[in-house]
């Protein structure tokens, strides 16, 4: 029986390509398996974004192949930025590349390597944890002058509505009590599909005909945030009360060479929207610093405008010029180091405010997913409405590993906070 390991690198976009192929592999005679030193072929779904990334994911195939003597397969971003053909020449440790469009065929590319028939596919699915990424749609239509994405993905392409509402339905019956709407751009969807589509819409139909106990929303252009998709929240209950809306910058100068659309005076009214139409909601953004043509006084505006907003949690990120973008080409570019140290100034500040904002949970009563239950900790893992997955912390609950607390909402009593995570206890819902 040949045994197929997966590592996934990157952004939950690459989680549902490799959630994709696992339940092929799954449907045929293959065997999945949860020790890649061991399976008989590895597949890295990697990730190359920037090229730190891009870095991060050769690293990783290097240290695989050192350590597995069975057959590697590279699929991913990484094939789709720099071709099949140049990655062989640089990685011959690689027994076959697979570009994101041709994920699809790894059973035939797993057969022709091993020999083995891959069998005749079944229904058979792969597991679902408490929480699942719904992606909504994939590639890219904006040209942001950094960005890579669009020339690594595509045209950006909505998947229907009818086949998001069953593949919903698909997750919440394996056991999903929570799906994470993603897309490179969530707030572009249905622009490319005929008729009369958008997010708002899309989201009407998910609460109406799925029944999740959350949905969660993440990549929310800010141009894109319409009085009608802000009204739909309002509305639906399930829609949970935390939005990661990316803005990169603050300056208006700088959002113009980003070829960005807004600035802080824009920003701050929109957040003042929301704010006032939904009531406490948990906000995320990322922000780039060092980008060309930054000057103190544009970073100082946007170490202001986070002050001034108070996101609950910020991602940080240091301009890395990309090969093939435009802004690699620009003039005035930021000494990396200048970069580097306005990016961790401008964490520090986010944090520091985000610590605060957590730490103000103490002594609430919040609904929490548990996700998880960790032997060495003795206790279980979960998330309030207000943290996404993976990156905005988690909750620690004190309770016995003997109740069945998988994958239920329960209102927990924070009790203490450590930077973002958070401790609490079970409250009786009987009381």
């Amino acid at each position: 029986m040949v045994e197929v390991a997966f590592i996934t690198l990157g952004c939950p976009k690459n989680e549902v390509d490799t959630a994709a192929m696992k339940a092929r592999v799954a449907a045929s005679r293959y065997e999945l398996s949860e020790d890649p030193r061991s399976a008989d072929v590895v597949v890295v779904n990697t990730c190359s974004f920037i090229t730190s990334a891009a870095e991060a994911s050769i690293e990783t195939i290097l240290d695989i192949a050192g350590e597995h003597s069975g057959r590697l397969l590279v699929a991913g971003c990484l094939v789709n930025r720099y071709t099949a053909e140049q990655l062989a020449a640089e990685l011959p440790e690689v027994d076959a590349f697979i570009a994101i469009e041709g994920e699809a065929d790894i059973l035939r590319v797993i057969e022709e390597l091993t020999g083995e028939a891959r069998g005749q596919q079944d229904s058979a699915a792969c597991e679902v944890g408490a929480s699942a990424y719904l992606m909504i749609a994939d590639g890219c239509d904006r040209a942001c002058s950094y960005c890579t994405i669009p020339a690594i993905r595509g045209p950006y392409r909505s998947k229907r509505p009818d086949e998001l509402v069953a593949e919903a339905r698909r997750l919440l019956a394996a056991g999903a009590r929570e799906l994470v709407l993603i897309a490179q751009d969530t707030t572009a969807y249905g622009h490319d599909l005929d008729g009369r589509h958008s997010l708002a819409s899309l989201l009407t139909q998910l609460c109406d005909q799925c029944g999740a106990p959350w949905l969660r929303l993440m990549y929310l252009q800010p141009e894109g945030i319409s009085d009608e998709l802000i009204e739909v929240i309002a509305r639906h209950p399930q829609i949970v009360r935390s939005l990661e809306i990316p803005l990169q910058h603050s300056s208006e100068q700088i959002l113009r060479a980003m070829r960005r659309a807004g600035g802080r005076r824009q920003f701050t009214k929109l957040i003042a929207r929301l704010r006032d139409r939904l009531g406490e909601v948990a906000l995320r953004t990322t922000l780039i610093a060092g980008f060309p043509g930054e000057t103190e006084a544009d970073f100082e505006d946007m170490v202001e405008f986070v002050g001034e907003i108070g996101f609950d949690y910020v991602g940080v990120f240091s301009f890395s010029p990309e090969d093939g973008t435009v802004a690699a080409a620009l003039p005035d570019q930021i000494d990396p180091v200048v970069a580097l140290r306005r990016a961790q100034l401008l964490r520090d500040r986010a944090d520091e405010i985000g610590w605060k904002k957590a730490a103000a949970h103490v002594g609430e009563t919040t609904c929490v997913l548990i996700e998880r239950y960790d032997e060495e900790e003795g206790c279980w893992f979960g998330r309030a409405p207000f943290q996404a997955p993976d990156i905005d912390g988690q909750v620690r609950i004190a309770a016995d590993a003997g109740d069945d607390l998988i994958a239920t909402i329960r209102p927990v009593l924070i009790q203490d906070a450590l930077l973002y995570d958070l401790e609490g206890v079970i409250r009786d819902e009987s009381a």
